[in-house]
């Protein structure tokens, strides 16, 4: 009897060992993604998104926005590095976290105005236009959707706060958007 439990035991020890880990990487997945935000399309801004993922539950990326468009937005450019970890079931999809760096560029529209005590009268002067580059650290979460054949759908939505010019309108940024795109 204590043999068979014996080679029970072992043949049930090697089974659990030889068995595959659900979290390594098979060699066929596909690990990079190309998306666009198909809601700063409309607003006035290309924005274009490259991932790599490093494994099935994460992924290092950059966002790059470049506005065409400043009567929508008071954005110029942002470049937007980040990390994702995902709570999916599939590979690198579903609900997801991420903490984001981003160096931004935003108008900041400044008028001259000016009090004159005698007459007591402000004159307001013409407003210039100024460009403020600051960075911003964030955190943001969304969900991606796969098909099969590696089409992606992505809705997320991420803010953050700049670091250095905080007397400013801009000291709260924001990202998101709904990207489309294909994982190769």
């Amino acid at each position: 009897m204590k043999k068979i439990l014996l080679i029970y035991f072992c043949i049930f020890s090697i089974s659990i060992f030889s068995q595959d880990n659900e979290t390594s990487i098979s060699p066929k997945e596909d690990r990079n993604e190309l998306k666009i935000n198909g809601f700063f399309l409309i607003l006035g801004a290309v924005e274009l998104d490259y991932q790599y993922l490093i494994n099935d539950e994460s992924g290092i990326g950059v966002d790059l926005l470049l506005a065409f468009d400043d009567e929508n937005l008071d954005i110029n450019y942002y470049v937007s590095p980040y990390y994702r970890q995902y709570f999916g079931k599939k590979y690198a999809s579903g609900f997801f976290v991420e903490a984001f760096g981003m160096l931004n560029s935003v108008y900041d529209y400044t008028y001259d105005n000016t009090y004159d005590p005698a007459t007591d009268i402000y004159y307001f002067g013409g407003g210039y236009e100024e460009d403020i580059i600051d960075f911003a650290l964030g955190i943001g979460t969304g969900v991606k959707l796969l098909t099969r054949r590696g089409f992606v759908v992505e809705i997320d939505l991420g803010i953050g706060r700049n670091l250095f010019k905080n007397d400013r309108d801009f000291t709260i940024i924001g990202k998101g958007g709904i990207n489309l795109g294909y994982r190769f």
